[in-house]
């Protein structure tokens, strides 16, 4: 939390003294996917509190792996539920103003991360390293005023009562990465703003390593 607030206040620094604001990304590239923006915008539309499920069949990795060390990786649960966490703040457009998290003691991570967001949305992120390879790796239900949109493994996006909408589906596996990258260096090039708003940063970091703590506790 420290290094977040040492980073914080640089950038509030640095765009107080007259010189360009830096820009500052972190690749949470599923925001950039395809079918995460098709859904915000479908999401538009409804004005009632949005209930979010994903469910991430992650598997287990080897006890010495660089994703499980807090020095190299931040560990599992820093590293990789933080892409779910981050996309549905994206997703609900309002702040996270609250969590809870449950923890299994399995040999490697398993968590259930229950998000709370200001305008009401709810949402769950179950990272799980105990499921079959065969399942699916992500998926996400968003179910809102009679409405419902299925997104499996960011290949194809299915939509339940939405006119005009019932499914979009790509050629391959799609999760962001190359247009995240393209956005960030635009925004070098042309001196525009962070692709990622810089309080969106920071909050999904702090509520991150909050996650975390409370996961080892």
């Amino acid at each position: 939390m420290d290094e977040i607030a040492a980073i914080e206040e640089t950038l509030r620094s640095a765009g107080a003294s007259g010189r360009p604001a830096p820009i500052l990304m972190v690749g949470f590239n599923r925001r950039f996917a395809p079918h995460a923006i098709k859904a915000k915008a479908l999401l538009e539309s409804c004005r009632e509190p949005k209930f979010f499920a994903v469910t991430v069949n992650a598997g287990a990795v080897p006890p010495g792996h660089w994703t499980r060390d807090p020095e190299s990786g931040g560990g599992r649960i820093v590293g990789e539920p933080c892409h779910f966490i981050d996309l549905l703040r994206f997703l609900a457009g309002s702040p996270i103003v609250g969590h809870q998290v449950a923890a299994a003691r399995t040999a490697d991570d398993c968590v259930a991360i229950s998000l709370r967001f200001s305008d009401g949305s709810a949402g769950v992120v179950h990272y799980l390293s105990n499921g079959h390879p065969s399942f699916p790796k992500e998926r996400l239900e968003i179910f809102c005023g009679g409405r419902m949109l299925q997104l499996d493994d960011f290949r194809r996006l299915s939509g339940f009562g939405w006119p005009g909408f019932r499914a979009m589906k790509l050629w391959g596996q799609d999760k962001g990465h190359k247009t995240c990258a393209e956005a960030f260096v635009t925004a070098v090039r042309e001196g525009k703003a962070s692709p990622i708003p810089a309080p969106e940063l920071f909050e999904v970091a702090r509520v991150t390593l909050a996650v975390a703590a409370a996961a080892r506790a």
